[in-house]
């Protein structure tokens, strides 16, 4: 099996002035693109280390059948390079012509430099602004924002690439229940610049609150706890998390999100097209998009065959709903971040005329 990849085109719009009050340039989606790593890991493989989970459970209690995990020395910086790659590919153009790199990760590839001068550096973009945003899974919306206003503060830059990526195979304790099932390694990025209006973006509203910071974390490794033997003896260098303060905060954030987001779009619930989200898990995202109002069947799933992709998922849902042909000129898709810190974000995406390629 080939390493797997999806890519589309989508001309889109954000008129500027509903983040930084210039009317005159609208920014919109030229491309985006998709990638996992080859190495799936089945259900059955994460039971085996598991006492009291088959793999029948994990449907059962996640929807996820399979997740994608990187092999050994392959790192985010070499899944994201290759999303972002599919992506110029399919908006026409190169790296040549990037401008800005927002890398947007939980799982760089080391504590510094940023992982987006990696990325840079295999892309040989020289020409190109390069750093990371850290906001977990809401990363891709926080990455977009900020380079939504850099393209449009008037410093000459036409082109940028945002890309969410995750490596979290890494990072997991491969006998945790609340993590080994849900996490796997992909990417999904999209290319910005200067679109005629009339599609794309609506306002890009975020939000924040790090009194939840404890809920979902790698403990060790940073400044607060540097790394040392008893860290890495207490297991502290792979991803912690409270699964029952998570689901609640999903399920309370989901709908004043997606509320946020249709009023700042000028729009109601029964106007929306599709609905493309972060995926935690199938079974959790349908309950939030049930109990929130919306109709589950506009949902776009990528989270059953790629598990939790982190900043990755909402990108990556795009490029594979254009993909599979389930988007279309003129469809607006409400579109729902959130993830550890505790962040969130939403926006409406009004789709354009686009194509799509798919490679596997």
């Amino acid at each position: 099996m080939t390493e797997s990849s999806l890519e589309h085109l989508d001309h889109g719009a954000h008129n500027c002035a509903d983040n930084c009050g210039n009317a005159n340039i609208a920014i919109g989606v030229l491309g985006a693109g998709g990638f996992v790593p080859q190495q799936v890991r089945t259900n059955a493989e994460v039971a085996d280390d598991l006492t009291g989970v088959t793999p029948e459970w994990i449907v059962e209690r996640t929807g996820i059948y399979q997740r994608h995990v990187s092999s050994s020395g392959q790192s985010a910086s070499d899944l994201a390079v290759e999303a972002v790659r599919n992506a110029l590919h399919v908006a026409g153009l190169d790296s040549s012509d990037l401008d800005l790199i927002i890398v947007t990760t939980s799982t760089p590839d080391e504590l510094g430099p940023s992982t987006a001068c990696r990325v840079q550096a295999l892309l040989q973009a020289h020409q190109a602004v390069a750093f990371d945003v850290s906001a977990a899974c809401t990363g891709w919306l926080f990455g977009t924002r900020v380079a939504v206003d850099y393209l449009c503060a008037g410093t000459g830059a036409r082109c940028a690439v945002v890309v969410g990526v995750e490596a979290y195979s890494h990072f997991l304790d491969s006998e945790d229940r609340a993590t080994a099932v849900l996490f796997g390694d992909g990417a999904g990025a999209t290319i910005l610049g200067p679109v005629p209006a009339g599609t794309g973006f609506s306002p890009i509203e975020l939000g924040s609150d790090g009194d939840h910071a404890g809920d979902v974390l790698i403990p060790a490794g940073g400044s607060k706890h540097p790394a040392s033997a008893d860290t890495l003896e207490q297991g502290q260098h792979v991803i912690h998390m409270d699964g029952r303060a998570v689901r609640d905060f999903i399920l309370e954030i989901f709908p004043k999100a997606a509320a946020t987001a249709l009023r700042g779009a000028g729009l109601t619930a029964d106007q929306i097209d599709v609905i493309v989200t972060h995926q935690p898990n199938p079974v959790l995202l349908r309950s939030a998009c049930a109990e929130a109002g919306f109709d589950v069947d506009r949902l776009v799933i990528v989270g059953d065959m790629v598990g939790n992709i982190g900043a990755g998922s909402v990108p990556f849902a795009l490029a594979k709903a254009s993909a599979e042909g389930q988007l279309h000129s003129g469809d607006r898709i409400l579109i729902v971040g959130f993830g550890a810190g505790v962040t969130w974000g939403s926006t409406v995406l009004t789709w354009g005329n686009g194509g799509q390629e798919v490679e596997r």
